[in-house]
């Protein structure tokens, strides 16, 4: 056997390169990352035959729109909903459909209303803000945190005392101390504040521990052990602070203040089914849904049209996006509108880019497996030409 060097074995590979495909007539395209928020290429794969064809060195639509002015039997493109793939494929195929992606469409969606829920953040505070607080059943974290707020309160009340008896902006900066910016601020009604919690480590892993919590799993301890396993690098002080106030909160009575709760968990809570819900959640949720109907009415636009997605039924859409404009979702429904006639081929076609995006973790697998050194050659040899 003849002693092979590596480099001799790259050299092969490449000169192999990639067979010919036949022509596709529906193709999925994407980008890539060759360095994350740097630097991406384009990948374009054939969805009918469930396989990579191209690899494109940029994300450019002048690249794109070069690749595609050369497969006139296109007539399927599925896309994500970036404009600049759209712009080209209008260009270069305008008479191809586009279909926009259906993950990307849902997750559009449920950001949509998470941005609702942000901007409704001071409604929802006042909302939650109305019950009274217990510190004893607050943890030793949540205490001082706690007690950060009443001064806050403390602050906020002198200044507006000061204000509703005549006295001067400048004046109230001289007797109180703060700054002027402060003043205003709590003149404006900018830094009325509750007690919350923030977002913390332990976000993306909540559906878990509710599954964990509600079957009998209470030690904070084991509980983080489990997480570890799972990718988790918060510390073990973040787990059982979650189970110590998990525990305590199963004590709430109807006259207890839950926390101000971050957006995203205030905008999963929204979402899931009452049933779902503990009754610590099931008191936050209702005393949202009270206190800001417009945001119940945000929840039933992007539900409808998750389920107008999951039927495939696209006859409402029209409808759908003249109720989304008058809520709090106006926006994605102006987004939909501009990309009509992608979203409704998207709602009812059977094709998606899901596909693209399996290739694209394929993709990254080849790429890690050479350091990420190899060049665009390289992949397309071992991507396309293993295929």
């Amino acid at each position: 056997m003849l002693p092979v060097s590596n480099d001799t074995l790259l050299r092969v590979v490449r000169r192999r390169g990639c067979p010919p495909s036949p022509p596709p007539t529906v193709i999925g395209i994407d980008d890539w990352a060759w360095r994350r928020n740097q630097r991406y290429g384009t990948i374009i794969c054939d969805l009918e035959r469930r396989r990579p064809i191209g690899l494109l060195a940029d994300r450019e639509p002048a690249t794109a729109q070069a690749w595609l002015a050369g497969q006139p039997q296109v007539a399927i493109i599925a896309r994500d909903r970036g404009g600049a793939y759209a712009c080209a494929a209008a260009k270069a195929l305008p008479n191809a459909v586009q279909v926009a992606d259906r993950w990307h469409l849902m997750e559009n969606a449920s950001h949509a209303f998470l941005d609702a829920v942000r901007r409704s953040m001071r409604q929802i505070r006042c909302a939650i803000g109305a019950m009274t607080i217990k510190p004893e059943l607050l943890t030793a974290a949540e205490r001082l945190q706690y007690e950060g707020y009443l001064h806050r309160e403390e602050t906020n009340a002198a200044i507006m005392t000061l204000s509703r008896a005549g006295v001067a902006i400048k004046e109230i900066v001289r007797r109180t101390g703060h700054s002027r910016g402060t003043v205003r601020r709590v003149l404006r009604g900018e830094r009325s504040d509750v007690f919350r919690t923030r977002e913390t480590s332990l976000e993306t892993y909540l559906p878990w521990l509710d599954l964990q919590w509600a079957a009998g799993h209470h030690n904070g301890a084991a509980l983080w052990r489990s997480l570890q396993a799972q990718g988790f690098r918060g510390s073990l002080r973040v787990v059982t602070e979650w189970a110590t106030r998990r525990r305590r909160a199963e004590k709430v009575d109807a006259d207890t203040l839950h926390r101000v709760p971050s957006a995203r968990t205030i905008a999963r809570l929204m979402t899931l089914e009452r049933n779902d819900l503990s009754k610590a959640e099931t008191l936050t949720v209702a005393a949202v849904e009270a206190g800001v109907p417009s945001l119940v009415d945000a929840r039933r636009v992007i539900e409808r049209f998750h389920v107008m997605i999951r039927r495939k039924d696209g006859t409402d859409l029209d409808p759908w996006i003249a109720w989304a404009r008058a809520s709090l979702v106006a926006s994605f429904a102006n987004g939909v509108a501009k990309d009509i006639a992608a979203v409704r081929a998207a709602v009812v076609s059977r094709w998606s880019n899901g596909q693209t995006e399996g290739q694209i973790t394929k993709l990254k697998l080849v790429k890690r497996q050479m350091y990420g050194r190899g060049k665009l050659d390289l992949l397309q040899a071992r991507l396309i030409g293993a295929t």
